[in-house]
């Protein structure tokens, strides 16, 4: 009888092979009314890399992910694994495996858990059927129970769970779709310590298999979970590495000057330096 295989975590660089999955992005530019919010930003982003996005508001993070998901209209070049992303539709990109989720959870509230797994997963059923409780489930919804902790509230309407599990849910909801590059906006936002460790947990178990990409200004959570880092500062890439690389960065030092206690772990925010940027739409 052959020993269960370790299961694998996140690491820097990622877990790089054959059929690895990557995004690539070169050269996005995305602008309102002259205003550069993605400003000519490169990343790589390999399978197995548990990056975390983080800058101050203005930076650009959440522009960067509405842009690659098809939400906004940018130029350059978003590549899943070769194909092009920029240019094609929202629904198109989610069909190509990337998924994203936003801060406020988008889930059916007056459904169950079950229901909700049930319907991202594409079923095909009707609406009268996905009222009744079904014999049997997707074995993609069964893992994706098993893997957000849900397994227990299966039954129970979306809308009276936790914050916390209202997020993790939404995270299966991507998973029972196949997506294996997932973009995560704010997801321990609002959350209780004990969210927030149960997500971090979540995020290790889906990022060694996958492409995962958290836009986050907690930055005890970063520290803790993050293995590799990109900030963003007006648009660009400042600096990238891992949390240690990140800490020591002079540029990083120079621009958060008063500030970079944040990124020390000395209890301040890194969103607290510089000027709240006018446009809402590029966080």
């Amino acid at each position: 009888m052959s020993e269960p295989q370790p299961v694998k975590e996140p690491v820097a660089g990622g877990n790089a092979g054959m059929s690895s999955q990557y995004l690539e992005i070169r050269d996005l530019r995305v602008s309102f009314d002259g205003f550069k919010a993605v400003d000519g930003v490169d990343l790589t982003l390999m399978q197995g890399d548990l990056r975390f996005l983080i800058g101050p508001n203005g930076a650009g993070k959440t522009t960067l992910v509405d842009a690659v998901t098809g939400l906004v209209p940018a130029t350059g070049s978003v590549e899943k694994s070769g194909v092009e992303l920029i240019g094609k539709k929202v629904h198109h990109i989610a069909r190509l495996g990337v998924g994203r989720t936003f801060q406020t959870a988008s889930v059916f509230e007056e459904l169950s858990v079950l229901q909700n797994l049930d319907i991202a997963a594409g079923a095909a059923r009707t609406p009268l059927s996905l009222l009744r409780r079904r014999k049997d489930v997707l074995p993609q919804i069964e893992e994706a129970l098993e893997t957000t902790g849900l397994t227990a509230l299966r039954d129970r309407p979306a809308g009276i769970l936790a914050h916390g599990q209202k997020q993790w849910l939404e995270i299966g909801m991507l998973l029972v779709q196949n997506a294996d590059v997932l973009l995560l906006d704010e997801p321990v936002a609002g959350m209780s310590h004990e969210e927030r460790e149960e997500t971090g947990n979540l995020l290790r178990r889906i990022g060694a298999e996958r492409t995962v990409v958290v836009v986050e200004h907690d930055m005890d959570f970063m520290r803790a979970f993050a293995t590799s880092v990109t900030v963003l500062h007006a648009g660009r890439v400042l600096s990238e590495g891992t949390v240690a690389q990140v800490q020591a960065d002079p540029k990083v030092q120079e621009v958060y000057l008063g500030t970079t206690a944040a990124i020390r772990g000395d209890g301040h925010d890194i969103v607290d330096a510089g000027q709240e940027d006018p446009h809402a739409r590029a966080r």
